[in-house]
């Protein structure tokens, strides 16, 4: 199945290599680092300007997809930021500036990204800005695998890579 017909669209697996080059031409982020990225489309398992700029490409097919912050990580909020007690993390925990944590709000029920700002004497200071918020990101895409999802896929609503469990 080497998805010579496919065309991505909802319920496709894709596999996808990218580079992801900020508007300063820094090199944020590449497949030729990580390996290419999978990911079952029309789920939201990738920034929405992204999965949007995919639709309709075919194997092979490049593409470079400029997107705003409103279709990628979103404004900078600079009020987006909270000093979380040290000891609410557990004892020697490592913390690291830019790392991300997964945050609880106070029902304890719905979790969501949050990130390491500085840390400092009296606590971390972690923000809920995404890293690349505010940010135009240039991606250079190229579809490298298509083929249909599993229905365990579309159940779970992502991919499942063999090798990596979830």
């Amino acid at each position: 199945m080497n998805g010579k017909n496919l065309v991505v669209a909802d319920d496709i697996v894709v596999r996808m290599d990218y580079t992801l080059t900020l508007a300063d031409g820094e090199i944020f982020d590449s497949s030729a680092a990580e390996g290419p990225l999978e990911f079952l489309q029309g789920y939201g398992e990738i920034i929405p300007g992204l999965e949007q700029a995919l639709y309709g490409m075919v194997m092979g097919e490049e593409k470079d997809v400029v997107l705003t912050p409103d279709v990628a990580y979103g404004e900078y909020d600079p009020e987006a930021f909270e000093l979380v007690p040290t000891d609410a993390f557990p004892q020697g925990f490592p913390l690291e500036p830019g790392m991300s944590l997964e945050l609880f709000d106070e029902d304890g029920d719905e979790p969501f990204e949050a990130f390491v700002s500085e840390i400092r004497p009296e606590g971390v200071v972690v923000t809920f800005n995404h890293p690349l918020a505010g940010e135009t990101l240039h991606f250079h895409v190229k579809i490298i695998g298509l083929r249909p999802a599993l229905p365990e896929e579309i159940d779970h609503g992502h991919a499942h890579t063999p090798g990596h469990s979830h």
